[in-house]
C-alpha cells in the first residue's frame, strides 16, 4: 500500500529530565515497531505541537509528569491552544495516557480525563500511571502502551 493509506500517531510528550527523555524515547520506539506498516508517527513536545498536529493524526498519545498533583503546565498550554479549534472536528478521537508520578499521579489523571471528556475523545485503554521511585520498568511499560495504540490504530480497533 502506499503512504497515503497511513495512519499517524501523534505523541505529545512532556520530557523534562533524562527519566521523561527515556519514556518519550519508549514511546516513540513503541510507535516505530518494524512490524507497524501502516502507522506514521509524530513525536513532539507539548510546547511545539498545537492544533494543526491534533487535526492532522489518527490517534494521540500524552505524555506528562506530575506537577504539584496536575499535569505539566506544558501540557496545559498545549491543551489551552487546541481545544477549541479541534473540539468540533476530532471527536471520539483515539487516545491514551501516560503519567510519570512522583506521588500517587491522582489529580493529574483527573484533570486530563476531564479535558479528554470535553474533547469527546476516546481512551484506548485506562491511563499508565508511574509511581513513586523511577523503575526501569517504566520505559517497557510506556513502549508497551505506545505500541497497543499503534497496532489499535493500524488494526482499526481504535
Amino acid at each position: 500500500m502506499t503512504s497515503e493509506f497511513k495512519k499517524q500517531l501523534l505523541i505529545i510528550a512532556h520530557a523534562p529530565s533524562e527519566n521523561t527523555r527515556l519514556l518519550r524515547d519508549a514511546a516513540f520506539s513503541g510507535a516505530s515497531h518494524p512490524d507497524l506498516e501502516q502507522v506514521n508517527y509524530v513525536v513532539k513536545a507539548p510546547l511545539e505541537a498545537g492544533p494543526e498536529d491534533v487535526l492532522a493524526c489518527d490517534a494521540i498519545l500524552l505524555g506528562t509528569t506530575e506537577n504539584l498533583g496536575y499535569m505539566s503546565g506544558a501540557l496545559k498550554d498545549f491543551f489551552d491552544r487546541s481545544y477549541y479549534p479541534v473540539l468540533e472536528k476530532k471527536q471520539g478521537l483515539p487516545c491514551a495516557l501516560y503519567i510519570r508520578a512522583g506521588h500517587d499521579g491522582t489529580g493529574t489523571q483527573r484533570a486530563v480525563e476531564s479535558i479528554v471528556t470535553g474533547l469527546r475523545w476516546r481512551w484506548v485503554q485506562p491511563p499508565l500511571i508511574l509511581r513513586g521511585e523511577w523503575q526501569p520498568s517504566f520505559v517497557d511499560q510506556v513502549e508497551e502502551l505506545s505500541m497497543t495504540l499503534a497496532f489499535s490504530v493500524e488494526s482499526g480497533i481504535a
